[in-house]
């Protein structure tokens, strides 16, 4: 069977951009799906980008026109989506025009609170409105659900990524990082691994490497759970630089740490406030059971050993140097 065409909505995002370029080092035709088509792609140049037979097209999955529109152009039957914040309907529309337009099956980056807030009887309509991230991804879920029905998506599910200490690199630069809780633990799964995941879904459809179906939704994780502590003196040791690490366990002052970068005052004081009463409750960051499979599962659907912390650091030195 020949490898599919592929459309890959959002190419210029962490997860999208690798994912395109994997299953096109897989066989797929790749189109990449752009509100900006001239936009640069990570880690594509212009050059590459020709040479691999890479095709732009301008699309927007805000506009169900234009990814109707791109759908039929591309003549693709497997493609990747991501979340779109704000939405009312869970992305029910764009998700109708992609099955309108002659898309197959789709895969989804979703999150792994998804997992853990679905866990109970009630499942996916289960997830509380409270955890908004968790809430959001899982309506979109829903609806491919619905839209696509079994063996029609795969929902991958990632849970802590790596390129989250990206926000800590102004502060390595001056040898100093205010972290809020440092103590917390994550799992820190590379952005790399999440995308081969993704793109081995986008060649093959539903099914494992081996051939037999797949779960509609596959949990990740990353190798080791570390503490955010811990986590800088790897990133510390792999650039070559000893870091101090100034521990910020106020609501107000944490807050003002995340704004800092750019994330907003709700999402700011969310995130505080969940890490602190991490802090406070102690216990497991997931049970042993979910995190063994998930952790296993990067290496199941990739076919490669997940990345370690030091590794990936050492490959991204320059953004924190």
């Amino acid at each position: 069977m020949s490898n599919p065409s592929v459309i890959v909505f959002g190419p210029t995002g962490g997860i999208g951009s690798i994912a395109a370029r994997v299953a096109h080092e897989q066989g797929a035709k790749i189109f990449l799906a752009m509100r900006d088509v001239s936009k640069p792609i990570p880690g594509l140049t212009p050059d590459q980008e020709q040479e691999g037979g890479f095709e732009r097209i301008q699309a927007d999955l805000l506009d169900t026109e234009s990814i109707k529109a791109a759908v039929a152009k591309s003549g693709a039957k497997h493609a990747f989506i991501y979340l779109l914040f704000g939405v009312s309907d869970g992305m029910r529309s764009a998700i109708e025009a992609l099955k309108s337009a002659g898309i197959k099956f789709v895969v989804f980056l979703s999150s792994s609170s998804v997992t853990v807030q679905s866990a109970g009887k009630d499942g996916l309509k289960g997830v509380p409105t409270s955890d908004f991230i968790a809430f959001a991804h899982a309506q979109v879920e829903i609806n491919l659900q619905n839209i696509f029905g079994e063996g029609g998506y795969v929902a991958v599910r990632p849970s802590y990524f790596l390129s989250n200490t990206l926000r800590w690199s102004s502060m390595i630069r001056t040898g100093e990082v205010k972290v809020v809780a440092p103590d917390v633990t994550f799992d820190y799964i590379a952005p790399a691994d999440i995308s081969r995941v993704c793109a081995g879904f986008l060649i093959r459809g539903a099914k494992t490497p081996g051939g037999s179906p797949s779960p509609s939704s596959v949990t990740l994780c990353g190798p080791k759970i570390v503490s955010q502590r811990d986590a800088l003196a790897t990133i510390g040791k792999a650039i070559g630089k000893e870091l101090a690490v100034k521990s910020v366990d106020q609501e107000d002052e944490g807050v003002e740490v995340f704004k800092a970068d750019g994330i907003p005052e709700h999402i700011a004081r969310d995130l505080v406030r969940k890490l602190l009463s991490r802090l406070e409750n102690g216990g497991p960051l997931y049970k042993e059971d979910f995190y063994v499979e998930a952790a296993a599962n990067v290496e199941k659907y990739s076919g490669q050993s997940p990345t370690e912390i030091a590794e990936w650091a050492f490959e991204n030195k320059e953004q924190f140097v």
